[in-house]
C-alpha cells in the first residue's frame, strides 16, 4: 500500500507539471468566465491560440484579457513566487502531519495548512497584479501547487482508509486523460485551454471535501456532520470533475476536426 501511495504521488507530481504547462490558473479562469458570460457564443472552454490573432484571420479569437501561458516576465525573485514556493514547501509538512502524526491535533494543523494555502493562492495573484510581478515561473508554480495539494490530500485520505482507493483511481484516470488530450492539442499547434466554470466548481467542491473528511474521521461531536458534508462535496466534486473533462474533450474534438492554427 505504501508503494502504491508513493507511485500515485509521483504520478501526481508529473500530472501537476503537465497541468501547470497546460491549464491556466484560477485567476485567468475567472477572467475567461466573465468573458463567456458576456458572450454566450463563447461559453465553451475556448483554447488560446499560441500564435495570437490577426484581423481577417480565420483563427479562433482569444479574449483580450486572457493571456496564453508563457507570457510574462522572466523574473524569479518576486513576492508572488516566494509565496508559491512556500506553498510547495508546505506539501511535505502536510503529509507529515496527516501520515506520521495522525492525531486530531495534527489533523487540525493540516486543515489550517490547507486553508492557509488557499488564502495564499488568492494573495499571490492579487500581489502579482498589483505590483506588476507576473512571471512565467509564477504561472507554473501556482497551478502546480494547487495540484500537488490535491494529490497529497487524496493519497493521505486513502492511506488512512478515510476514502476508498477506487475514488483515487477515478480522479487519477481523469487527470491522465486530460494530460493526453492536452498533449494531442499541442502536437496540432493549439495553446492552453481555459479553465471552465464547471472545472473550477469541481475543484472548489473537492477542496471543501478533503478537510471535512479528515475531521469526520475523528471521535468527536462534530465528526458526523463533517463526514456527511465532506462526502457530499466529494461526490459532487468528482462528478463535476468528470463533467468538466467531457467538456474539454468535446472542445478538443472540434479543434482537431478543423484546420491547425497558423504561425504568426
Amino acid at each position: 500500500m505504501a508503494l502504491l501511495a508513493a507511485g500515485l504521488l509521483v504520478a501526481g507530481l508529473l500530472l501537476a507539471a503537465l497541468e501547470a504547462a497546460g491549464l491556466e490558473s484560477g485567476a485567468v479562469g475567472a477572467v475567461a468566465l466573465v468573458h463567456a458570460l458576456s458572450n454566450p457564443a463563447a461559453s465553451d472552454p475556448a483554447p488560446n491560440n499560441r500564435a495570437g490573432t490577426r484581423a481577417g484571420s480565420n483563427r479562433m479569437r482569444t479574449p483580450p484579457s486572457v493571456r496564453p501561458m508563457g507570457e510574462g516576465g522572466d523574473r524569479i525573485w518576486t513576492i508572488p513566487n516566494a509565496i508559491s514556493a512556500a506553498r510547495l514547501i508546505g506539501v511535505p509538512v502536510f503529509l507529515w502531519l496527516v501520515l506520521r502524526v495522525r492525531t486530531p491535533t495534527g489533523d487540525w494543523w493540516a486543515v489550517g495548512l490547507l486553508i492557509a494555502s488557499a488564502a495564499s493562492d488568492w494573495l499571490d495573484g492579487k500581489i502579482a497584479r498589483a505590483l506588476h510581478q507576473e512571471s512565467r515561473l509564477g504561472q507554473m508554480l501556482d497551478p502546480a501547487a494547487d495540484r500537488l495539494y490535491i494529490v497529497a490530500t487524496i493519497v493521505a485520505l486513502a492511506v488512512r482508509s478515510i476514502i476508498p482507493w477506487w475514488l483515487v483511481a477515478l480522479l487519477a484516470v481523469r487527470e491522465l486523460l486530460m494530460a493526453v488530450v492536452l498533449a494531442v492539442l499541442r502536437r496540432r499547434g493549439w495553446g492552453v485551454l481555459q479553465v471552465s466554470f464547471v472545472g473550477k466548481t469541481a475543484t472548489l467542491c473537492l477542496l471543501y471535501a478533503f478537510p471535512l473528511l479528515f475531521l469526520g474521521s475523528h471521535v468527536a461531536g462534530y465528526a458526523e456532520t463533517a463526514r456527511v458534508a465532506g462526502w457530499s462535496f466529494a461526490i459532487w466534486g468528482s462528478a463535476l470533475y468528470w463533467c468538466a473533462a467531457v467538456l474539454y474533450i468535446v472542445q478538443a474534438r472540434r479543434l482537431l476536426a478543423g484546420p491547425a492554427p497558423q504561425e504568426a
